[in-house]
């Protein structure tokens, strides 16, 4: 069987270098709450929505203005059955040179259609990237978005 992950584009004019430095400040862009360190491999972080959501994530690869790959480690997605969903689940960025243009391709490896979170974890990931880091990118400031 094969699976469906979540994809999202994003083509900007900003540099990859500015791409990079967006997607490791996910303060800015991801809805909610942030502990840890964010920024250079291994680091961990955990993110929190609401009583909604709950992951820990390890970044597993970082090559500067290219990719960066989280390891979802622990999930805890309350209005599950599987409250584990993301668990083991991964959430890649990368990034090309297109047309003296930047493209992002953000995927969540592991958030397919089979799973019960799938429809709003994927709204809530293109509201996120569609605008939120959209915007974070191309003007400096993310969007504070309600989810849910």
């Amino acid at each position: 069987m094969t699976t469906q992950d979540f994809t999202a584009t994003l083509v900007v004019a900003q540099t990859p270098k500015q791409v990079f430095e967006a997607i490791n400040n996910p303060r800015n862009w991801w809805p909610g709450e942030i502990n840890g360190n964010t920024s250079k491999l291994n680091d961990e972080f955990t993110y929190r929505y609401k009583e909604l959501h709950y992951s820990r994530q390890r970044i597993i690869e970082m090559v500067p203005d290219q990719k960066v790959v989280w390891l979802v480690t622990e999930s805890i997605i309350n209005y599950a059955r599987d409250k584990n969903e993301w668990t083991g689940t991964k959430i890649s960025f990368e990034i090309f040179e297109q047309d003296n243009k930047t493209q992002l391709l953000f995927t969540h490896l592991g958030l397919d259609p089979q799973i019960e979170c799938f429809d709003s974890c994927s709204n809530s990931w293109s509201r996120i990237t569609q605008q939120s880091l959209f915007s974070l990118i191309t003007t400096g400031n993310g969007v504070n978005l309600v989810l849910g």
